[in-house]
């Protein structure tokens, strides 16, 4: 977390493709009820990146987040084909974000599962999706063969477990629990664990920890998620794992996201663009209203980041303004003027 800020913070707002720009529109108007904390620099990204200058991630994006270290962005869409890669892999690389932080908490009661609050922490950088890949041709097939490396490396480890007991420790949470295959991937996975548990050692009596294979720990989330409070653990591993964290809780339409490097950070819906229901304004805009909020604690404001959880809560459960994927029939907008209602001062 930064420093506290007191007047308006120079923010880059990146809309993104297909249920992006109205999920953002209903979250800036929310923000603008609790104050106008941001001043938005909007740039593109995505296909409308590409539709603007041919780039899913043009430099005006790039030089934007560079000056103001502070980003929001929805869900953008890298096109198959075409020699793309994916335009978040870009974004960590360039900023180095090596911390991709997903919590999970119940807002909507009544699931199969109850009061649900875990966070998830992920290694961003490393692991199997650096993708030192290639193949090996076998005869007439050049694709015979397929290879892939991964790499974790010392310091990285330590950086993600550092990260991940800091945050137990400064938001009172109790328990870390380090994710691994070290029974399989002893050299890849093994330092990872090997040096999480060192770091582990240093926070002894302020922090517990313990540790869980990963298909173990799959199923435990299953059976008893109770038991988790912070879970820190590889890029491939988080990636797979905070997807079935966000199924406790409702779906990818309550997961929000953060992605934490020395020097800049970037906050996001992590749902995908659902072209499907583009344009028709039923889209669920709790992701990155929630994402909005962990942009508020970063800067400090945690005074307006409970303001707006607060709201959340309040219109779904008090004023029963519910989205059609929660059962309801509001609008994206609908639901928004619902949550400002609850935030005006």
């Amino acid at each position: 977390m930064t420093d506290v800020h007191s007047g308006p913070i120079p923010a880059t707002l990146i809309p993104g493709d297909g249920i992006g720009p109205e999920i953002m529109a209903a979250t800036t108007d929310v923000l603008a009820a609790l104050g106008a904390p941001f001043v938005w620099d909007i740039q593109q990204a995505g296909m409308a990146g590409i539709e603007a200058g041919g780039d899913p991630l043009p430099e005006a994006a790039l030089a934007s987040i560079r000056r103001t270290k502070l980003a929001l962005k929805g869900p953008l869409t890298t096109p198959v084909g075409g020699g793309f890669r994916s335009v978040n892999v870009r974004l960590r690389e360039a900023f180095g974000l090596y911390a991709n932080v997903r919590p999970v908490r119940t807002i909507v009661p009544g699931g199969r599962y109850e009061n649900i609050d875990i966070v998830l922490v992920r290694e961003n950088l490393e692991g199997l999706y650096v993708a030192f890949e290639h193949y090996i041709p076998i005869g007439e097939d050049a694709h015979a063969v397929a290879i892939s490396s991964g790499v974790n490396t010392r310091a990285g480890s330590r950086r993600i477990a550092e990260y991940a007991f800091d945050y137990a420790a400064r938001n009172q949470r109790k328990k870390v629990t380090i994710v691994h295959k070290a029974n399989v991937l002893k050299a890849l996975t093994g330092i990872f664990l090997e040096t999480a548990q060192q770091v582990a050692k240093e926070y002894e009596g302020r922090v517990a920890s313990d540790e869980r294979i990963v298909d173990a720990c799959a199923m435990q989330l299953v059976l008893n998620p109770w038991q988790f409070d912070v879970i820190v653990t590889t890029n491939l591993f988080g990636d797979i794992l905070s997807d079935e964290l966000a199924g406790l809780v409702g779906g990818l339409g309550f997961a929000p996201g953060a992605n934490i490097g020395t020097d800049a950070a970037i906050f996001e819906a992590v749902h995908g663009s659902a072209p499907d229901i583009a344009g028709k304004g039923i889209a669920n805009p709790v992701a990155v209203m929630l994402a909005a909020g962990m942009m508020l604690e970063h800067v400090g404001r945690l005074d307006l980041a409970q303001r707006l959880r607060a709201g959340i809560d309040a219109a779904i459960n008090i004023d029963g303004a519910r989205t059609r994927d929660m059962g309801g029939q509001a609008g994206t907008s609908e639901f928004a003027q619902a949550v400002k209602r609850r935030v005006a001062p």
